[in-house]
């Protein structure tokens, strides 16, 4: 499933993870833009686990930063859990230090992608975590 030319994404499921009302309508029409609509969004990382425990995602979009659950730690608790473990997932984040950057790929991130950011930059980051 994670094979498909970019032209499918509208066959692929996708869940965005943000704090930040604004920035999670901007990521779902960003998401559209780029041809997805199958199209879950949680608030937090609580309810990410929730939407992830009911149904398999293609790709997470996730930002870093978010309470009570960082991104860093959602993708941590994906990567350990088999049924989940190959779900692609996308880290956005503010922060560009190098360190941020080895955590993020040491936590499981196939991909990361710094704010700001436009829908085509993140069709890359997809079609590059989709390829990992």
């Amino acid at each position: 499933m994670l094979d498909r030319s970019p032209k499918d994404n509208e066959q692929r499921a996708a869940l965005i993870v943000e704090d930040f009302p604004v920035m999670r309508r901007i990521l779902r029409q960003q998401m559209l833009d780029l041809g997805f609509q199958d199209i879950d969004v949680a608030a937090n990382g609580i309810e990410a686990l929730t939407w992830l425990a009911q149904r398999q995602y293609d790709v997470v979009i996730s930002d870093w930063n978010m309470h009570p659950i960082s991104g860093e730690d959602l993708v941590r608790a994906v990567r350990a859990d088999e049924r989940m473990a190959g779900t692609r997932f996308v880290m956005i984040t503010a922060d560009s230090r190098t360190e941020r950057m080895i955590a993020a790929r040491q936590a499981g991130v196939d991909a990361h992608l710094l704010k700001p950011f436009d829908a085509r930059t993140l069709g890359e980051k997809i079609r590059l975590a989709c390829a990992a």
